[in-house]
């Protein structure tokens, strides 16, 4: 547990020193102040909510959740150098509720004596349970403690609803190209805490592809940096370190990708997948697909959101997507990846470049909500069961008339309730649909002219 007290500096005494000294890249290159803070504009530049909250020493409980590496501990530690509160450090997955009893001990003593506010940084607060984020409601919400909450995962999925109540939620973003570059040019020419006392000779280049592969996550970004420059450090203070595109590369070995399989990435990808498919855009929707397999996604997910939406969003405007989608679906639990991906592209821009059409969805959320919502119909009588004999005497299925007697294989007869007039489907003007609309038309004309419809044999003998 760290702690900020008014006789104790951060790295006080050359035990701390040393230890400060065998720090890595990323953490000895964390900002000291706010000016030497890179990103999230959005919440901390000039005139920003946090920003003005910082400066007046305001603080509520706060939750910082975003990415790794794009700045949440950092921000932490400029708080904790700025703020006039008792300041404290936990991580959740060390941390037990004794020792967040111990700072809300601390806390209280504080308050009462010299009327002084604690803050408790709670590094990953997703992993503490509901019972362990329990313990911190009555004092965060007393104002006794200022809980400031860094997490990697949706606080509104994996924080206690009572905390994300009492605090205000900050979303980190992850550093764009420029940002990154910043810090790597800051961290080779920091002579005190970066690489400032090697010769180096950086490449622009090279330091554009490790902001490119590390995508957006500073503390990647600078621990690339760091082996690329110490690797060649044994060459003496003095000799001349060629930080370039090679030594890049082989620095980073290849792209970070953000994929959590329960987190937001993995609805975010998936809804963009079903969304670009729905509009028709082919060139999204592999690009996204590409993302979930590259993540790591399960493929029989993927497959299922493919064959969702071929039912949902094309229907039969084009029959044939659902038989692609269902047909990915089984080669890609066949086969496995990587030739998996084939299939679920296949039918993945199929579906994005088929002609689109809801109706069949519409027409069972319809019907769904009106069993649900309005009194139960009765199934009328000439439907019914007539198998058994009982059945018989009660007249079940007695008037029903069957289709394949008559011509063309119909017969104008009631199949909903008398008392019930619902149009469910109703077909588009798109793809195959437009011929069902039409044949439906056609149906629908013959029922309306009230035309008498014979039984075929008997018209064949007049």
């Amino acid at each position: 547990m760290g702690e900020k007290t008014s006789d104790k500096t951060l790295f006080s005494g050359p035990e701390d020193a040393n230890i400060a000294s065998a720090a890595p890249l990323p953490v000895r290159m964390r900002p000291r102040n706010l000016s030497e803070f890179i990103g999230q504009r959005h919440f901390l530049g000039p005139d920003k909510l946090l920003t003005r909250m910082l400066e007046a020493d305001r603080l509520s409980s706060l939750i910082f959740y975003g990415p790794p590496g794009v700045g949440k501990t950092s921000l932490a530690t400029v708080i904790a150098q700025r703020t006039k509160a008792g300041f404290h450090h936990l991580s959740a997955p060390a941390a037990s509720v004794a020792d967040i009893r111990r700072v809300i001990g601390l806390a209280r003593d504080r308050l009462a004596t010299t009327r002084t506010r604690t803050v408790l940084f709670l590094d990953e607060i997703h992993r503490f349970n509901r019972a362990q984020q329990d313990v911190l409601l009555d004092d965060v919400e007393a104002g006794i403690l200022i809980l400031i909450g860094a997490t990697t995962e949706n606080p509104f999925f994996s924080v206690n609803s009572p905390l994300i109540s009492r605090s205000t939620v900050f979303r980190f973003e992850p550093l764009d190209q420029d940002d990154i570059v910043q810090l790597l040019t800051a961290a080779i020419t920091d002579s005190e805490r970066g690489l400032g006392k090697f010769n180096i000779e950086a490449d622009p280049a090279a330091l554009k592809f490790l902001a490119v592969m590390s995508d957006g996550d500073a503390r990647r970004a600078l621990t690339a940096l760091d082996v690329g420059v110490l690797s060649q450090a044994s060459r003496g203070p003095s000799a001349k370190i060629k930080f370039n595109l090679g030594v890049a590369k082989e620095s980073i070995q290849q792209k970070t990708i953000d994929y959590n399989g329960t987190g937001d990435t993995h609805y975010d990808l998936a809804s963009a997948l079903q969304k670009s498919m729905r509009g028709s855009d082919p060139d999204a929707t592999v690009y996204w697909l590409a993302r979930m397999l590259t993540g790591g996604e399960d493929t029989r997910f993927i497959a299922r959101r493919i064959a969702i939406c071929a039912a949902e969003d094309v229907g039969n405007a084009d029959p044939m997507a659902t038989v692609l989608a269902a047909a990915a679906v089984q080669i890609s639990e066949f086969v496995g990846l990587p030739e998996a991906q084939l299939a679920l592209a296949q039918a993945a821009i199929y579906v994005a470049c088929a002609p689109k059409s809801n109706a069949s969805a519409s027409a069972i959320w319809q019907a769904t909500a009106d069993v649900k919502q309005q009194p139960t119909q009765q199934v009328p009588k000439h439907l019914k069961d007539s198998h058994y004999q009982a059945a018989k005497k009660a007249g079940f299925g007695v008037d029903y008339k069957y289709p394949h007697d008559y011509r063309d294989g119909f017969v104008p007869q009631e199949y909903l309730p008398a008392q019930m007039k619902k149009r469910y489907y109703t077909p588009k003007e798109s793809g195959y649909e437009k011929d069902i609309k039409r044949y439906l038309q056609k149906l629908k004309s013959l029922i309306q002219n009230s035309r008498p419809v014979g039984d075929s044999t008997t018209e064949k003998d007049a």
